[in-house]
């Protein structure tokens, strides 16, 4: 593609050396990047004395946007808080390749906006593709009209599986009493019927759970529309628990989501990815309903560090 620019790099052209330069900077222009991101999608700050989870959390803090932690997020990963609002982007071995989706979209709650700071690049891979959404969408829909308005229509339910204990080796490890910010099973069900779950526990009291219906598409503010949700990372990367992976991800009235379909998805969307190749330093702030991202498998003894911070509108 030729056609659009993504994402938008912005350099330290200005050479600020510390972070209260960066800061001061950052409260007169915010707002203009703020815009840059409302058309597309990504914007990349690159060489700016970003060396710690607080000065990236200095950095996040400095866009005003309302806070959206860890600990309240229905995130399955196992992530590492270095701050209240900074976390690790995800503890999976690095031979783990995450494919692209949109953070939280296999939950009711989501935040709208992603930031990423890499303080430590890996030696080899590592990168964080990002993909648009809504030129993916527009282009499905252009070819596969049909699918399209199923999707649109039926929206999708997922079925996960959350262990009884944290398990980090996994993408989708974390136990359901930290995802779901409970202690006992009876808390577990509790709040699982509040946000409109189905659930049934397993012998060895681990929990499946299935979502209400949720969208597979998202209107956006400026009128176009973003395919939202899990489908290419469940399809490429989930593994299979209990009754099978097919059913882990079906549609909204609980019919097979067609195998044609999925992979047409997953070859439109190479056409608008575009891979984020980390230099320490480095901050990303993603519009989470517009963009989609994943990780590609990283190599090498230096360990890769890439800690992120989620924020919704206020």
């Amino acid at each position: 593609m030729t056609d659009w620019h993504f994402p938008i790099v912005v350099e330290n052209h200005a050479g600020l050396e510390d972070m209260a330069g960066v800061l001061t900077w950052l409260s007169t222009q915010s707002n203009g990047f703020k815009n840059q991101l409302a058309t597309s999608g990504t914007v990349l700050f690159r060489g700016f004395p970003v060396k710690t989870a607080e000065d990236f959390d200095a950095f996040a803090s400095a866009f005003g946007y309302g806070d959206f932690s860890y600990q309240e997020s229905l995130s399955n990963a196992v992530r590492i808080n270095h701050t209240t609002r900074v976390f690790s982007a995800n503890e999976a071995s690095p031979d783990i390749e995450i494919f692209l989706h949109h953070e939280l979209a296999q939950t009711p709650i989501s935040p709208e906006k992603i930031f990423f700071c890499c303080l430590s690049e890996a030696e080899k891979g590592g990168a964080t593709p990002v993909c648009r959404s809504d030129l993916l969408y527009a282009t499905f829909r252009e070819r596969h009209p049909v699918w399209a308005r199923l999707f649109a229509s039926l929206g999708l339910k997922y079925t996960m599986h959350m262990p009884g204990e944290d398990d980090p080796s996994s993408g989708q490890g974390r136990s359901w009493r930290s995802t779901l910010s409970v202690e006992t099973e009876t808390e577990a069900q509790e709040r699982l019927a509040a946000l409109g779950y189905t659930w049934q526990w397993q012998e060895d009291r681990s929990l499946v759970t299935r979502t209400p219906v949720l969208p597979a598409v998202k209107a956006l503010p400026d009128g176009s529309e973003s395919f939202y949700n899990q489908l290419i990372a469940a399809h490429l990367g989930w593994k299979s628990t209990g009754s099978g992976k097919s059913e882990m991800l079906t549609f909204g009235n609980g019919d097979a989501i067609p195998i044609a379909s999925l992979t047409a998805l997953a070859s439109i969307a190479a056409e608008f990815t575009v891979p984020v190749m980390w230099q320490n330093g480095d901050v990303a702030l993603v519009d989470n309903h517009r963009v989609m991202h994943g990780r590609y498998p990283y190599s090498g003894s230096r360990k890769r560090t890439v800690i992120v911070c989620f924020a919704r509108e206020k």
